[in-house]
């Protein structure tokens, strides 16, 4: 909660006239309207892509429909800077909005098929099978039937896009669309006077709360869960088009990206040092490695504490914990420039700070997997032990740390990815000559130096699809 916290101390320090001053200007409007604009255009349309996709690779007889429902999920390990890059360096014309709008939606409609791809699943499919017997279409049933029973996991699913691209820094700092998140880098690094920067940075987090407010309420009641698998339902005379559009959405989403990245690197092998690249991969690896650890550190008393027990301070904790990941990257890292010049200049620019950043970040992926790996653990083990006169801490050490250490370590590999990719905060908080290869790729995609970035895009991207593919496996092992 320090960074939300001091933030808001940092914004009302000089008094509330310089926060309206700040919140009454136009600027502040235009940034706040093309950001809420940008959100609900991606929005409506990843929930088209999203649950189309999700409809045809699970209920539909679509050819090829297993590998299509890894390949339509892979978008999520492109960062969405990797995807402006490439785009715009074959386009560059594609800027602004559309250029913004067409980057996030190719690589945030997974946020909806994923959810929308699971209640498919586990819905009922006698309710659609009394609508057919009652003389619907197909198509009558899909409107009618279908999508009110997974419009909770699609609203859920299309809330979350939302938060991405209010968060989102990367494209559309690369696509020169000024978004809030831009706004916010610009006023920081362009005057002296950082309090503007503060409370825009507040703005952009009573937004973010307020989407996460409304995901919760988005959820509503799930449909019960099938005791039969549903049906597939015969696409007849839509296959080939159901198809062809599947195969141009794969070739928008990973074509396009891995032919730029290829292009780049035949074109562009004298423009970078491979010791650069590698000495910045070293740099990566090394930061992501402190930011996972300390992540774990932080997580597993509050995974443990909410896995095995019950109340509102255990569900005030996990919920403080899982704040931060309700912020979006450029906040954080503002708010905690500010509270290191101020109160740590020892750590402030140190690879601690930075590491600190990531767990506030992204803190809530270690904490679900303490909590998933300690509740699947059996508790009579542990009870074994305290009956042997072994204390609680040496038993959570000897027993249930380790019977939960498949899904403490898929989580902190997941931390590990995720901070690799991460960029605002980075560009804040990194140590002065160090980079990652998240920031050098945005260093020289912002001179349009595309030969020159593509092998840290490269290298990214390799790295980025690991969860991705580990994330479908866990999926398929639980259907």
């Amino acid at each position: 909660m320090l960074p939300l916290a001091y933030l808001a101390v940092r914004s009302f320090e000089r008094g509330g006239e310089v926060v309206w001053d700040v919140l009454a200007r136009t600027r502040t409007a235009e940034l706040a309207l093309r950001s809420l604009s940008l959100a609900v255009a991606v929005t409506a349309s990843c929930l088209v892509l999203g649950v189309l996709g999700a409809w045809l690779v699970v209920r539909s007889d679509l050819v090829g429909r297993r590998a299509f429902g890894v390949l339509l999920v892979l978008p999520l390990a492109v960062p969405s800077y990797v995807a402006g890059f490439t785009w715009i360096s074959v386009v560059p014309d594609l800027t602004g909005f559309a250029g913004a709008f067409v980057v996030l939606t190719l690589v945030s409609y997974p946020y909806v098929l994923l959810p929308v791809a699971a209640a498919l699943r586990t819905a009922d499919p006698a309710v659609e099978e009394v609508a057919r017997s009652l003389g619907r279409t197909s198509r009558q049933v899909f409107f009618s039937v279908t999508l009110r029973q997974i419009r909770p996991a699609a609203l859920a699913g299309g809330l979350l896009v939302a938060l991405y691209v209010l968060s989102d820094f990367g494209a559309v700092s690369l696509m020169r669309y000024e978004a809030f998140t831009l706004g916010i880098y610009t006023s920081y690094r362009a005057s002296f006077d950082r309090t503007p920067a503060a409370v825009l940075g507040l703005v952009l987090v009573v937004l973010a709360i307020a989407l996460t407010i409304g995901e919760r309420k988005a959820r509503g009641v799930v449909a019960h869960r099938g005791r039969r698998q549903p049906s597939t339902v015969p696409l007849g005379r839509a296959r080939v088009p159901a198809l062809a559009g599947t195969v141009v959405l794969v070739l928008l989403t990973l074509g396009v990206p891995v032919v730029s990245l290829v292009w780049w690197l035949v074109a562009g092998t004298s423009t970078f040092s491979v010791a650069d690249v590698l000495a910045t991969t070293g740099n990566t690896v090394a930061v992501s490695a402190f930011g996972a650890l300390l992540t774990l550190v932080l997580a597993l008393p509050v995974g443990i504490l909410a896995a095995r027990h019950q109340g509102r301070l255990v569900r005030g904790v996990e919920l403080a914990g899982f704040a931060g990941h309700a912020l979006p990257g450029i906040t954080v890292g503002l708010a905690l420039v500010f509270f290191g010049i101020r109160f740590a200049p020892a750590l402030y620019q140190t690879t601690p700070m930075l590491a600190f950043a990531y767990a506030v970040l992204f803190l809530p992926l270690a904490i679900g997997a303490v909590r998933t790996g300690v509740a699947h653990a059996p508790p009579v083990l542990e009870d074994v032990s305290r009956s042997l006169g072994v204390g609680r801490w040496e038993t959570g050490w000897r027993v249930t740390v380790p019977l939960a250490a498949p899904g403490i370590l898929a989580g902190t590999a997941l931390v590990f990815l995720t901070c690799a990719k991460e960029l605002p905060a980075t560009l804040l908080l990194r140590p002065t000559g160090m980079d990652t290869l998240a920031t050098e790729l945005w260093t020289r995609t912002e001179v349009a130096a595309y030969a020159a970035a593509a092998p840290y895009a490269a290298v990214l991207l390799v790295v980025a699809a690991i969860p991705a593919v580990v994330l479908d496996r866990f999926l398929g092992g639980e259907r």
